[in-house]
């Protein structure tokens, strides 16, 4: 199934279900995607308005990283899905023999990198999306600003949540040097851009209030 691709509802049905995929990972790919729309909607409410002409060619700027991070985030809905399956598949198998323990422990370490990989990976398109949020806030329409804010706060949600799906597998692998490697670059996103996220969201607000 091309979870990027089914209708909202059957999206929400399959994730509540005890399906393995989609789970937390695509899902914040996917309310990465939204958050990152919403800024690229500023944007689109912002180009050919005489009012903001001075800003024109920085909004189709922005706007065209925001289409590329869009469609990345979806794929990453995808291969969120795919990278979970081996793993689950690794955690089902057998350890009764001495053989069987050492396969499985051998196994575990590279599924677990690859599912940590695909986490990472949308952590760090929330990030550059919330780098162009701070612009379309900043230099956007003045009546689309709220739909920047939201975008915001999705963004934050979908780094935060993804961040979750990285601790988890770094917490299971063997090899603790490459888990604290990534749990410090994990680390250092969240510090730096839930931060970014909340300024913008308590700027927005102070606009609008």
């Amino acid at each position: 199934m091309g979870f990027s691709t089914v209708q909202c509802n059957e999206f929400v049905e399959v994730l509540a279900s005890k399906a393995p995929v989609p789970g937390g990972g695509g899902a914040s790919a996917l309310v990465g995607a939204v958050g990152t729309a919403l800024g690229n909607m500023v944007g689109s409410l912002t180009v050919g308005k005489k009012k903001y002409a001075d800003v024109e060619e920085e909004m189709w700027s922005l706007k065209s990283k925001a289409d590329t991070l869009q469609k990345e985030l979806l794929n990453l809905i995808e291969r969120d899905a795919e990278v979970f399956e081996p793993l689950a598949k690794a955690y089902g198998m057998p350890r009764e023999t001495e053989e069987e323990k050492a396969e499985k422990a051998r196994v575990m370490e590279i599924v677990l990198k690859d599912a940590c990989s695909v986490p990472m990976e949308i952590m760090e398109k929330c990030c550059d999306a919330l780098d162009l949020i701070v612009e379309f806030a900043a230099k956007g329409s003045a009546l689309a600003i709220s739909d920047a804010g939201v975008g915001a706060v999705f963004c934050k949600a979908a780094l935060q949540g993804a961040s979750l799906n990285v601790y988890i597998n770094t917490k299971s692998m063997k090899n603790r040097e490459y888990a604290e490697e990534l749990n410090q670059k994990a680390d250092a996103m969240l510090a730096k851009y839930t931060k970014l996220a909340d300024e913008v969201f308590e700027s927005v607000l102070g606009r609008l209030k």
